[in-house]
């Protein structure tokens, strides 16, 4: 058994490592689809659209390593935890790029039209996104749970952002109902980001989960 220890600590590594090169591309992939809207860059945002197969890939090839990992090695308590969280954050990083991909295709719908507001607080939400995003990957691999739970505090920024866009984009259309097209599709822009940031709060609750044994919600 002790020879095997060894062996399995580097396919603990080597998913670790997979789950990092997903995250990476996904937290590319919020940044492209924000910046391919307040730069109307189709091409742009065509490159997220298509990286999200690249994704779905890696989805499938982490939850294939981590049941294989689990039938053959038989894996206890942290270990275990480690292997069957690594499954759920894989499928809340597909989630992100699924959203990320919806903005990437309102961009498009919106390539011809003058914005109605300048788009300010969306990619502020988009960064602050991204920095939860990174933070939690952070806190994954230093196994940190104070870092963790910094991730999901940073949840309530995003909703209060949120909360203003939505306010905002109430008041144009209210005044004028020729936006409202055109402001829906700004809120949902504005909704994704913010299921986004559900997720990246979903990974410092798997985080802790693993670190502690306890599972919390810490997304209300």
């Amino acid at each position: 058994m002790a020879t095997m220890r060894p062996c399995f600590d580097r396919e603990l590594e080597e998913l670790q490592q997979d789950i990092l090169k997903m995250g990476g591309i996904v937290e590319q992939q919020i940044y492209n689809a924000v910046e391919s809207l307040v730069k109307k860059d189709e091409k742009l945002a065509q490159k997220v659209i298509e990286d999200d197969d690249i994704v779905d890939n890696m989805e499938y090839m982490i939850e294939d390593k981590c049941v294989k990992l689990i039938a053959r090695q038989h894996p206890l308590a942290k270990d275990l935890r480690f292997v069957f969280t690594g499954v759920k954050i894989a499928t809340d990083l597909e989630r992100m790029s699924d959203n990320a991909v919806d903005i990437a295709r309102t961009t498009i719908r919106l390539l011809n039209q003058q914005y109605i507001k300048p788009l300010i607080d969306i990619p502020k939400m988009a960064q602050l996104t991204c920095e939860m995003v990174k933070n939690a990957l952070d806190a994954y691999i230093n196994q940190d749970i104070a870092a963790a739970q910094k991730v999901c505090d940073a949840d309530d920024e995003i909703d209060e952002l949120y909360s203003r866009i939505f306010r905002e984009l109430l008041v144009i259309m209210m005044e004028d109902p020729n936006t409202i097209l055109q402001a829906t599709q700004l809120l949902f822009v504005g909704r994704y980001l913010e299921r986004i940031a559900d997720h990246a709060t979903n990974l410092g609750e798997w985080i802790i989960y693993v670190v502690t044994g306890e599972k919390k919600e810490l997304n209300d």
